[in-house]
């Protein structure tokens, strides 16, 4: 059953029930957040930050990666033989890593930062010369075929994390 006693809601003159969402004032930003923001635009400091945590991002890895490392004869060691190993593998790995991954960082991010600048918009292009520029400057040592191999490796792989990460859109 319906109940009758109840009075339909109130409706205003366009049909409407209810009243619109009151607007909120635009809060502009302090001074503060203002140059805040524009320490953290600056090129330089981009690529510092992802320096720094580039080696973070090593040292995992290396104490990751160097725990796994087995000794080439494992069965004739006592387990403080197998600790300091392990401690020393993990140490070196993780301070190759953190140098790998500081300057890969910083040369990405201060790459993409300089081409957004000079190019004053976000896309693809920048993400792809970027990657491009890293690759091939961390296997320049190699020569040149290794250069462009590493080119268009580190280029492809900056492209497939932009659109898994869809930060341009």
């Amino acid at each position: 059953m319906v109940d009758q006693s109840a009075e339909p809601p109130a409706s205003d003159s366009d049909g409407s029930s209810a009243p619109p969402p009151p607007v909120e004032p635009l809060k502009l930003p302090t001074f503060e957040e203002m140059k805040a923001q524009d320490v953290f635009n600056n090129c330089a400091v981009k690529s510092i930050v992802s320096c720094v945590m580039g080696g973070g991002m090593g040292i995992f890895m290396g104490l990751l990666f160097g725990a796994l490392d087995n000794p080439l004869n494992p069965d004739q060691m006592t387990v403080r033989q197998h600790f300091t190993h392990a401690a020393k593998q993990m140490g070196s790995k993780s301070l190759h890593m953190a140098k790998a991954f500081a300057v890969m960082g910083a040369i990405y991010s201060g790459t993409e930062c300089i081409i957004e600048k000079a190019r004053a918009r976000h896309d693809m292009t920048n993400t792809m010369v970027a990657g491009c520029v890293t690759g091939g400057s961390l296997s320049a040592k190699a020569g040149p075929k290794a250069a462009c191999v590493g080119c268009a490796g580190f280029a492809a792989f900056s492209v497939v994390v932009e659109k898994l990460f869809d930060r341009a859109a």
